[in-house]
């Protein structure tokens, strides 16, 4: 039976030199030839279609061209866009992607970075928030391999590359305000998330900046699905009806959130406006069209993929997080403030006036 693929030992018997001076040369390895071998050994291996193995040559080499990415969920529209960038950009300039996923609560991070440790990988992408306390990990990647994350890796010393999270709450939430509401209710992700934590501080910054004060019950988390989306939702409007917009902290779970409000009977954007972020590739396409903030998924893995490239080849790389701009697409659900709308008031009163 014919092989696949020619073997090195082929491409040697024909150009008629050893086995090892044949594969230092085409790896990449130190070997002297004289210009006529070296050009029977190129036209050996073009002859039989040989290609050089990314293994072989690594290890001739001793130098990995493979970048490992420790991955969270891939099921996660934001982040797959994050690991497809990343993966094109070590493609263009000749590096191939080996990616480690933690699926599920109970997936064991040192695990995933130790098995890319042990084959090699000349440097790592942690796209992985469950990463973002594990002191273990983090040890790991300051000790063993250069190292770019997406998120917070605990100790410092890892550059990250992402975007400002207060600056998106912030945005959203300006934009809602600017449009006349003054009851503007969140539908967060999980509460322990940094991200999180960064986009309730935007939220509340735009709450101040307009002269009113954050309300603890106007702030319901949700867990990333659009069911606890539309709990988080129906809760929100059962402890503040005259909620008149909502900030949800991400695409997947404005499903959930325009889901609810449907329930109650409210209509986006008419009775309730909706911004949320990420703008993932089904935004557009809602009913209404979903505003989002904009977050430049594929950009960001393709500039990891630069900074991580550096750090391996020497550079010293600031340990400061390099932010990419975040940019509001307004678009259908959330219009202005609907007939009945409450004055700028501090604190959780819910005094309406109707509008002439």
């Amino acid at each position: 039976m014919k092989r696949p693929y020619p073997s090195i030992k082929e491409v040697a018997a024909r150009a008629g030199v050893s086995f090892q001076t044949a594969s230092k040369f085409l790896n990449g390895g130190q070997v002297r030839v004289s210009a006529g071998t070296a050009q029977r050994i190129s036209s050996a291996a073009s002859e039989l279609g040989y290609s050089p193995n990314g293994i072989a040559r690594s290890l001739v080499q001793r130098a990995s061209s493979t970048i490992g990415i420790v991955a969270g969920d891939l099921t996660d529209l934001a982040l797959s866009g994050f690991v497809v960038g990343a993966e094109r950009a070590a493609r263009l300039v000749g590096h191939a992607v080996l990616v480690g996923t933690l699926a599920g609560n109970g997936a064991d991070g040192s695990e995933v970075v130790n098995m890319l440790i042990e084959r090699r990988v000349a440097g790592i992408i942690a796209a992985a928030p469950q990463l973002e306390d594990d002191m273990a990990v983090a040890e790991l990647l300051r000790r063993h391999v250069s190292t770019v994350s997406l998120h917070h890796i605990p100790g410092g010393g890892v550059p990250t590359v992402g975007s400002n999270h207060r600056e998106v709450g912030k945005l959203a939430t300006e934009h809602l305000l600017a449009q006349g509401h003054r009851y503007v209710g969140t539908v967060t992700g999980p509460f322990h998330r940094l991200v999180v934590r960064s986009r309730l501080r935007g939220y509340e910054e735009a709450l101040r900046g307009a002269s009113l004060d954050p309300v603890d019950e106007m702030v319901v988390e949700g867990d990333w699905t659009p069911s606890g989306a539309a709990s988080a939702t129906q809760l929100l409007l059962e402890r503040h009806p005259e909620v008149t917009a909502i900030f949800v902290h991400s695409d997947v779970m404005a499903i959930g959130v325009y889901s609810a409000v449907a329930t109650t009977g409210r209509r986006i954007p008419d009775d309730v406006a909706v911004v949320s972020c990420d703008d993932v590739s089904f935004a557009p396409y809602m009913t209404p069209p979903l505003s989002s903030v904009h977050i430049p998924f594929a950009e960001t893995g393709a500039r990891a993929v630069e900074v991580l490239v550096k750090r391996m080849g020497g550079e010293d790389v600031s340990a400061e997080a390099s932010l990419l701009p975040v940019e509001l697409m307004v678009r259908a659900s959330c219009g202005g403030a609907p007939r009945f709308v409450q004055p700028a008031v501090r604190g959780s009163s819910k005094v309406t006036e109707e509008l002439p």
